[in-house]
């Protein structure tokens, strides 16, 4: 039985058992909540921990300690508590939960506030509702991610559990851990190094050790350093003694991240370096200033894009949490490191991974990479860390390349993966999951309970022996009754809904709605295995299981023009691209349909057409710094029916012609340019024989208006002369192909000339 003497017993003996080996424990009060509150107060009144490291996260500030909403717990980044408490009643955020883990400390608590353990799978809450998207309701949503969290709070060591109904404690927690021998060895800072020897002295562990000596290839510009690490390993730690060790040489280092909070752990370190050299000379929260005359300071994301170039160093902590734009943009500095978080802890998805490491590759910078593996909060091992990456499956991977090495469409099965499946075989989840956490940036564990628990999604795979080697995540849209249409249209949101929202609301089509649609969310192909034809592969499954149930299928996503022409290929159709570039991504989304009736049919005509017809507009206001390649890709996926009819009068055929071949200027009249550039980029006739340095020309000159200077440069002509001469060159055979009796006659004229 467990009293409330007991309780408290219980927590102090978990406390001092994570003390004692530097790990985490936590504790989970199951049952009432205002009892959970009661004992719960209990526990901290008599723990000895101060209020001032203890953070409760709920709906209401029910205790003496700092307290955030689920939603904001991404201001803990970068900052560690001993005492966490999660109150999960009202609602429980995957993402959230995620988050706090890693910022319970070594030797610290985590407390779960639960309902009852056995009917909490089977409660709806907050969350459960946000899943819940038309045209279900939430008595469609199922429970099975907390069922599967539970089994794992009763099947993991170092988790305390305690009915509060019952005043039972159905598992102490404790591991009763033999004493650890002290086996560490003696850290050495590199022999060559270039830092102060306190800055390594300084250091916990060898990867430390590592990933500061890194921050050393910053003194030769330009230079990146990466650092890559699990919560818990020193990374915000090694930049910080890093930046300590450019200031005490009076270098100027900016320091930025999503919160100042979130760089608490960087400027305490710089500030402890510095004071060791005898060089401070100022330290405040957001500014260190040194003897020699350099600085640490922090800048918010927004000033720092501003001020990137002026300083000597650059510092991005917790670099996944931020925007691709905003990195690229950062990338203006010659000596710049970013500090990320792996795992998905940041709860931004995988856009510095998946997508701007591609872009600092690219970039002008040597690159220098770290990764951090051995713990500094805890130690090796932690049963909560081990406990948090099963039940958010943050370290699920694909299976091993050689399982996969063979799979080719021939050698592929087609399945289901139903949620019942997946919970009962982890081997098949983890597979599944890690592939499409591999494989695409915004994959984050509230993702892993939309899979077990959402109403509208589904998810289809091709196995190879058994094994995963293709996935797609399939969501249900449309099909929406005539009051959810006009609510839609008239500027409400419909979850869930993502191609007939943007149909409905952005490009005004009141019926937008009524098909019923599959959406492609995800798709990913094991890197061991691609550029086979398994996606197309997929892709024709799922056109076969569901083309006789939904009017189109369709999907969206941040266009390349590798991806565009994938999709293309595969029957699908762009409609639109937005006008304004993802956060995350860093680039413009397009959307794109593939009809498998004659109502998709006429929904993607209907929307193929209207695209063709403003997308020349587009690219000289909203789409003007749009990549030419994807501007050409995006009207190359755009079907031929769809292009706009050429209705240039003789006299502008004339200007046209002129220009091509003869004296006339584009500057002059651009519209029938434009007419004719979008007409042929959709078309494609095989008469005519464009370079790609040619079509790119035409996007940058004609479509998206940039001057001349601009566009000789990007495309290397040796004067603007040149860049307008092969302006007109590029004409010439559009003029050709598409040319009235009007441009011909011009054509003639000038060629006898």
């Amino acid at each position: 039985m467990a009293a409330d003497d007991d309780l408290v017993d219980l927590a102090r003996s978990l406390r001092a058992e994570a003390v004692r080996t530097n790990e985490r424990r936590a504790l989970v009060l199951a049952g009432d909540r205002e009892r959970g509150y009661e004992r719960l107060e209990a526990i901290l009144d008599r723990l000895s921990v101060a209020i001032t490291r203890t953070t409760l996260v709920g709906p209401e500030d029910r205790l003496r300690c700092e307290q955030l909403s689920q939603t904001h717990v991404g201001e803990l980044l970068g900052t560690t508590r001993d005492v966490v408490v999660l109150d999960a009643h009202d609602q429980l955020q995957p993402d959230a939960l995620g988050k706090l883990v890693g910022t319970v400390d070594g030797g610290g608590l985590l407390i779960l506030l639960t309902p009852s353990l056995e009917s909490w799978p089977d409660r709806r809450d907050a969350f459960d509702d946000s899943l819940a998207v038309p045209p279900f309701s939430l008595s469609d949503v199922t429970g099975r991610f907390r069922r599967r969290l539970v089994e794992t709070l009763r099947a993991h060591r170092g988790i305390g559990i305690v009915d509060l109904e019952t005043s039972w404690t159905v598992d102490e927690g404790l591991t009763r851990p033999p004493p650890s021998l002290n086996a560490d060895a003696e850290l050495e800072p590199p022999a060559d190094h270039r830092f102060p020897l306190p800055a390594y002295e300084a250091c916990l562990t060898s990867d430390q050790i590592e990933a500061v000596a890194a921050f050393e290839s910053l003194l030769d510009a330009p230079a990146a350093v990466v650092l890559e690490a699990d919560r818990g390993r020193g990374k915000s730690s090694a930049a910080g003694l890093a930046a300590g060790a450019f200031a005490a040489d009076g270098e100027d280092v900016l320091v930025t991240a999503p919160n100042v909070r979130n760089a608490r752990e960087v400027f305490d370190r710089a500030r402890e370096l510095c004071e060791s050299l005898e060089e401070v000379e100022t330290a405040e929260q957001r500014r260190l200033e040194t003897a020699a005359g350099g600085r640490v300071r922090y800048l918010e994301p927004t000033a720092a894009l501003e001020d990137c170039e002026a300083a000597d160093v650059v510092i991005v902590d917790e670099a996944a949490a931020f925007p691709v734009a905003t990195l690229e943009s950062l990338l203006a500095a010659d000596r710049i490191a970013f500090a990320t978080t792996i795992h998905g802890y940041e709860g931004a998805g995988r856009g510095f991974s998946v997508r701007f490491r591609d872009r600092l590759a690219e970039s002008e910078h040597t690159v220098t990479e770290r990764t951090l593996a051995e713990p500094i909060r805890y130690a090796a091992g932690d049963p909560v860390e081990v406990w948090a990456f099963r039940a958010l499956l943050l370290d699920a991977r694909p299976p091993v390349g050689s399982l996969v090495a063979d799979a080719a469409p021939e050698t592929v099965r087609y399945r289901r993966l139903e949620p019942e499946e997946l919970l009962a075989d982890e081997g098949l989840l983890r597979e599944a999951f890690g592939l499409l956490v591999l494989a695409h940036y915004r994959t984050e564990p509230t993702d892993l309970a939309r899979l077990l628990d959402a109403p509208n999604l589904e998810a289809r795979a091709l196995v190879h022996d058994g094994h995963v080697v293709s996935v797609a995540l399939l969501a249900r849209e449309g099909n929406l009754p005539a009051e959810q249409r006009a609510m839609m249209y008239e500027g409400g949101r419909i979850r869930g809904n993502m191609l007939p929202d943007v149909l409905t609301s952005q490009l005004r089509d009141e019926c937008a709605g009524e098909p019923a649609g599959v959406r492609v969310v995800r798709i990913a192909t094991h890197h061991a295995a691609r550029s086979r034809g398994l996606g197309s592969r997929l892709l024709a499954e799922i056109r076969e299981e569901f083309g006789s149930e939904a009017d189109w299928l369709g999907t969206g996503f941040g266009a390349t023009p590798g991806l565009l022409e994938f999709w293309r290929a595969n029957g699908y159709a762009a409609v639109h691209i937005s006008t304004t570039r993802n956060d995350t991504s860093g680039e413009y989304s397009a959307l794109l349909l593939s009809p498998t009736g004659e109502t998709g049919e006429t929904l993607c005509d209907r929307h193929a057409a209207r695209f063709a017809r403003r997308f020349a507009a587009l690219c000289s206001d909203a789409l003007a710094d749009l990549e030419p390649d994807v501007a050409r890709a995006v009207l190359r996926s755009v079907p031929v029916d769809a292009a706009p009819p050429l209705e240039l009068s003789a006299h502008e055929w004339r200007v046209v012609a002129g220009a091509a071949y003869g004296p006339g200027l584009f500057d002059v009249d651009p519209g029938p340019f434009r007419e004719l550039v979008v007409r042929y980029l959709i078309e494609r006739p095989s008469t005519v024989e464009l370079t790609t340095r040619q079509e790119r020309l035409l996007v940058l000159r004609v479509l998206q208006a940039r001057d001349l200077e601009t566009v000789a440069d990007r495309l290397d002509y040796h004067s603007t002369g040149q860049c307008m001469r092969a302006l007109g060159e590029a004409f010439c055979p559009l003029v050709d192909c598409y040319g009235t009796e009007a441009a011909l006659e011009v054509r003639e004229r000038f060629r006898d000339s």
